[in-house]
């Protein structure tokens, strides 16, 4: 069975949430953690972006013993540079390189020709490759760009020597459908004299995020890039928790395992939205507060006699104690019996034998 990895953008793409804003003492504390959780590569940041943003990678790459770390750059020689810089004396140094390819950007935002991108592609990706073992590739809007013209730019980048492909649904405009015809095109005619692993990297605009990304592994992609808890800019990145939980849960179904040490889940979830200030929704799959919260009293009475019945996995598999049994107003006589089992009241006995309502 094939494993997946994932690649945390927490710190470089879910800083870009608006009011985030971690110090370089709380990103490595998330590095450690993330590191914890058995993430395999962090994009630590834009070294290029700030003196702060590069002395944050440069700790951060510091810190790492068995995880990668990874700083993005431009297509622009100066960007590669302070990526080598910050990044020089980690364990596993990465480069991810990007230039934007659809049309809408081409025309407004780069103002270059097709040509024009290619030959960046080419240069870029080989003027990094010339200082990394590792070089990432992304064409940024990738889901917007013509998938012939795209296909062209990932052969260049694959043939200057990159070994990472990363298809980035940059504003989570594509469907699971799309994507896997995209996945299926790429992996089918992208020819390469050394090993490529494809990722995926999306938005959640549309509320697809997750279910892009899951099809797109089941398409091909080995690398999966997220964020904890989702954050990022708009509406936010693919929160690789649930991922996480759905390669283990459906197993069986995509094929594919990865090194996330699901008990840790919790944890990085507190710390992340500790650090972020950014509180987990409630309803939120997997880590939020309702997730293994059961009200209604059909739910209630099966969790009671089955938890399976209601719960398709344990809280204990993702670091959370125990479920609860709320009481409301839809709550049923079992549920109120348990709820006194819990508070050790002596009249357990006659409340159980009442004939309160189900």
């Amino acid at each position: 069975m094939r494993k997946v990895e994932f690649l945390d953008t927490s710190l470089r793409d879910g800083e870009q949430t608006p009011g985030v804003n971690f110090s370089i003492k709380e990103k490595v504390a998330i590095a450690k953690q993330l590191e914890k959780w058995g993430i395999s590569s962090i994009e630590a940041g834009f070294p290029a972006a700030s003196p702060d943003s590069f002395e944050a990678v440069k700790q951060i790459s510091a810190a790492m013993t068995t995880t990668a770390v990874s700083g993005l750059a431009r297509s622009v020689k100066s960007d590669i540079d302070a990526c080598y810089e910050a990044i020089k004396d980690a364990k596993f140094p990465q480069c991810h390189v990007f230039i934007a390819t659809s049309p809408i950007h081409r025309e407004f935002k780069l103002k270059k020709s097709k040509e024009e991108i290619l030959e960046a592609v080419k240069e870029h990706v080989t003027y990094a490759r010339e200082r990394f073992d590792v070089v990432e590739f992304s064409p940024e809007d990738a889901t917007r760009t013509e998938l012939d013209f795209l296909t062209e730019v990932v052969q260049t980048a694959v043939d200057a020597g990159a070994s990472y492909i990363n298809i980035p649904d940059t504003v989570g405009f594509t469907t699971p459908e799309e994507f896997a015809r995209i996945f299926d095109h790429l992996t089918e005619n992208i020819k390469s004299d050394h090993k490529v692993v494809f990722g995926v990297h999306c938005h959640d605009d549309l509320g697809m995020a997750t279910a892009n990304t899951l099809t797109a592994i089941k398409h091909g992609a080995g690398r999966v890039q997220g964020t904890v808890n989702g954050i990022g800019e708009r509406a936010g990145n693919v929160a690789l928790e649930e991922v996480a939980v759905a390669l283990k849960i459906r197993e069986d179904f995509f094929q594919a395992t990865s090194d996330i040490v699901l008990n840790e889940t919790m944890n990085t979830s507190e710390l992340v939205s500790r650090f972020s200030g950014i509180p987990v929704p409630k309803n939120k799959a997997v880590v939020g507060g309702n997730a293994f919260s059961h009200e209604s009293g059909i739910p209630q009475d099966g969790v009671l006699k089955n938890p399976q019945t209601y719960e398709i996995f344990t809280p204990e598999l993702v670091g959370v104690k125990s479920n609860s049994l709320p009481l409301g107003k839809l709550s049923g006589r079992h549920a109120f019996v348990e709820k006194l089992k819990e508070l050790e009241l002596d009249l357990l006995k006659k409340i159980s034998n009442h004939s309160l309502p189900n």
